[in-house]
């Protein structure tokens, strides 16, 4: 007998959702041919992994919960998603039963350390894993949580980057930068600008979001003979709700919806600034656009390690709010 959980309703979604640390949902239609593809592996790892209140499988015809399916702004069929602590922790978009599978073998580690009697899931509750897995360049604000994993990698756009530094997915690499660490070869996780000090990131995020903090860690060697040595990013302006990129001459001319300037003060000694956002004007945010206008020096380039996003998910709302989220209008 399967035990996977079919979804009938909203209401009975949520109660899943604060009844099992794990949830697997598997958002799909009756005809479409992707969702049958991987049906069967669904069901395989839902008897194997399926736990009373630790983990459940869930199933949602979004053909007949449009709702469900609109509040966790499912577009592709099928969409799987993984929740922690009633939190969106990871998605898998299309019939991809490698890519599933390799979510489920996680899945399957935090099952096993919940079952033994190894705590919460996800730590800390900031929906990112465990906290020796994930480092941090500062505290989290009381009462906020780290969301950088509500963004959407694979569309994510980093415009001015030297092609010889890392691409745009290291700026949200869980791990301790190598610039912190003693062995410090390898390949290079952090990014640069190209011809001058300006970088554009484009962050499209799965859910909707409440921004409170921002958090920006920068390590440039202390070369201070180099003239290549790049620089710490000063002036930053943010601009939140855009479909896509900016361009540069846009983002200079546009007013933003805030922009702050770093000084040699904000930055800690792991190398982060921990910058507080002006939280009326973060609700309710799809993407975020962080615009480095120029860096802290006199040199040609500005460099990043990581970025973190901290705040509150959408997914903290009943079914009945999270309904209306799209028609109130961002700030």
């Amino acid at each position: 007998m399967s035990k996977t959980v079919n979804i009938s309703s909203p209401s009975q979604f949520n109660d899943v959702l604060r009844g099992s640390k794990l949830v697997v949902a598997n958002f799909y239609t009756d005809t479409s041919n992707a969702s049958q593809q991987v049906a069967a592996v669904f069901e395989q790892l839902s008897h194997a992994l399926s736990r009373p209140n630790l983990v459940t499988f869930t199933k949602v015809n979004t053909e007949q919960q449009k709702d469900v399916a609109q509040a966790y702004r499912v577009t592709t069929i099928p969409t799987f998603i993984i929740f922690r602590n009633g939190k969106v922790a990871d998605r898998v978009q299309g019939a991809d039963p490698i890519k599933l599978q390799s979510v489920v073998n996680k899945l399957s580690e935090e099952v096993q350390n919940l079952a033994s009697g190894g705590g919460e899931a996800g730590g800390s509750g900031s929906g990112s894993g465990s906290s020796e897995a994930n480092w941090r360049g500062a505290a989290l604000p009381r009462g906020y949580n780290d969301i950088t994993d509500q963004i959407e990698l694979r569309s994510c756009e980093l415009l001015n980057v030297d092609p010889d530094a890392g691409n745009v997915r290291v700026l949200f690499d869980t791990s301790k930068p190598s610039a912190l660490s003693e062995g410090k070869g390898g390949a290079k996780d952090w990014v640069e600008s190209d011809t001058d000090e300006q970088l554009l990131l484009f962050m499209p995020f799965q859910s909707m979001l409440k921004l409170h903090t921002l958090q920006l860690t920068s390590l440039p060697p202390s070369d201070d003979d180099d003239a290549e040595v790049p620089l710490r990013p000063r002036r930053i302006k943010l601009f939140t709700n855009k479909p896509h990129n900016l361009g540069f001459d846009e983002a200079e001319d546009l007013s933003a919806t805030q922009e702050f300037e770093l000084s040699e003060q904000d930055w800690n000694a792991e190398g982060t600034a921990n910058i507080p956002l002006r939280f009326v004007k973060f609700q309710n945010i799809t993407s975020l656009v962080l615009f480095v206008v120029d860096g802290d020096g006199d040199g040609e380039k500005t460099r990043l390690d990581r970025v973190r996003l901290i705040g509150e998910t959408g997914e903290k709302r009943e079914m009945g709010k999270l309904e209306k989220i799209g028609d109130e209008p961002g700030e």
